[in-house]
């Protein structure tokens, strides 16, 4: 080991000088510890339980171990995952993440249903698509959204920290960017990906499409009097069902209500709302704004 340039009393100064704050001192219990890889096999070996067909054959457990498996691993990162204020009290946390753990399993085959209409949706949406296995295999948006939907499922049981990290690797894994908060129906597809944002209040209804560079975000962000963000708001928009949201389009807006069935063109900014049945294309929306000038 090459020599380190402190002597051993300035390395411990600067040691009690960065864990000086109570909230970043390792010991405190108030940092959660999950690491990042054993957060991917668990996702791994969930989506190995849900599609065995399409999984490595080293990631295939047969028998009770497919479950038990990933089961414990949940188990032990929901524990991880929530800030250990007493020490005390670390057989009750233990049992509630068991709790949570057991909960979660039992809404797989649901988890599963819908991850199968996204796959369909995927499947008659992209006529690129062979077979369904090429789906699974290599689409990044079923990736985002199957992640995104045991994550979804995860945040409504009241974890909080793990299902964003779980969202935020398979946002550096396909350049697709899902909060886990917000509300996705069936048959959702995501066409290429790269670089889709979904904000935490999204609301989107069933069979919508969306490509790549698409944001649903929001407009701004209200503050209280004394300046504080103020949180738990609808800050995104409502996407009704069937619609298509073409590349780069942005919308915004908890206010902002994009009508059933209809067709957000490439590039497109939103920030009011379409009727059911609209076509809205940057030559649309430049013409309205047109008709809004005032005349000189």
């Amino acid at each position: 080991m090459a020599n380190i340039p402190l002597s051993d009393q300035e390395a411990e100064n600067l040691l009690t000088r960065l864990r000086s704050h109570d909230r970043l001192d390792p010991h405190s219990g108030l940092v959660p510890s999950v690491g990042k890889e054993p957060l991917r096999h668990m996702l791994a070996d969930l989506e190995a339980l849900l599609f065995p067909t399409c999984a490595n054959r080293d990631q295939v457990t047969d028998g009770l171990l497919a479950v038990e498996k990933p089961l414990g691993q949940l188990m032990h990162l929901v524990h991880e995952a929530t800030p250990h204020h007493c020490p005390k009290n670390d057989c009750t946390e233990r049992r509630r993440a068991a709790d949570i753990a057991h909960t979660f399993f039992k809404t797989l085959p649901s988890i599963q249903e819908t991850a199968i209409g996204d796959m369909d949706a995927a499947y008659e949406g992209d006529p690129a698509a062979q077979n369904l296995q090429e789906i699974i295999a290599t689409y990044p948006g079923f990736y985002a959204v199957l992640v995104y939907r045991l994550a979804h499922r995860l945040y409504g049981l009241g974890v909080q920290l793990l299902p964003r990290m779980m969202t935020e690797l398979a946002h550096s894994d396909t350049g697709i960017d899902i909060h886990p908060g917000a509300t996705i129906g069936s048959h959702f597809f995501i066409d290429h990906g790269t670089g889709v944002v979904i904000g935490e209040t999204t609301e989107i209804g069933d069979n919508v499409t969306l490509y790549q560079g698409v944001t649903l975000g929001a407009l701004n962000f209200p503050h209280d009097q004394q300046g504080r963000l103020i949180r738990g708001t609808k800050r995104h928009p409502t996407i009704e069902h069937d619609v298509v949201i073409y590349s780069e389009a942005t919308i915004l807006g908890g206010d902002t209500v994009i009508g059933h069935d209809s067709v957000i063109g490439g590039n497109v900014w939103l920030t009011d709302s379409v009727p059911p049945f609209s076509k809205v294309t940057t030559k649309s929306t430049i013409a309205l704004r047109t008709r809004k000038e005032p005349v000189s």
